[in-house]
C-alpha cells in the first residue's frame, strides 16, 4: 500500500508564505502545507468557475488556522485540532504560522493548480 509523509513527498513547492509537500495516493493527493505569511488567495482562482477553487479537499489543521470563503457568502474557520470538508466553490486564506495536512481528488486539484499557476505566472510578469 502506498505511503506519504512530508519527507518523503515527491512533489514539493515552495512560494512567498508557503510550503507544500504532495503525493498521489489511488486518486487522491495528500498535501502537508505550512504558511508561512498571511495571504487571500481568492485571486489565483480567477478562470475557474465563480473564480473559485473548484475541488473538494478533506483537511486536518495541526497548528494555527486556515479560513475559506464561499459563493453563498459564509467563512469558515478551522483551527488546530479540527478536521474541515471543502466543498468546490471556495477561495482560501492563508494565516502565517499554520499547518494543515490536506486530501483532495487529484484529476480536479491538477485542473485547478494548471489555473492558480497561469494566474501566478501572469502576475509576475
Amino acid at each position: 500500500m502506498p505511503k506519504a509523509s512530508k519527507q518523503t513527498a515527491s512533489d514539493s513547492m515552495t512560494l512567498e508564505g508557503y510550503e507544500g509537500h504532495f503525493e498521489e495516493l489511488g486518486g487522491y493527493t495528500v498535501g502537508f502545507e505550512t504558511y508561512t505569511a498571511d495571504a487571500d488567495l481568492a485571486p489565483l482562482f480567477v478562470g475557474l468557475p465563480d473564480d473559485r477553487c473548484q475541488c473538494a479537499h478533506l483537511g486536518y489543521v495541526l497548528k494555527g488556522k486556515v479560513k475559506f470563503a464561499f459563493a453563498d457568502g459564509s467563512e469558515e474557520v478551522y483551527e488546530a485540532g479540527e478536521a474541515y470538508h471543502a466543498p468546490p466553490g471556495h477561495t482560501p486564506t492563508l494565516n502565517a504560522g499554520a499547518e494543515i495536512v490536506e486530501f483532495s481528488p487529484t484529476e480536479p486539484l491538477q485542473q485547478t493548480i494548471e489555473v492558480v499557476t497561469r494566474n501566478m505566472e501572469a502576475a509576475s510578469a
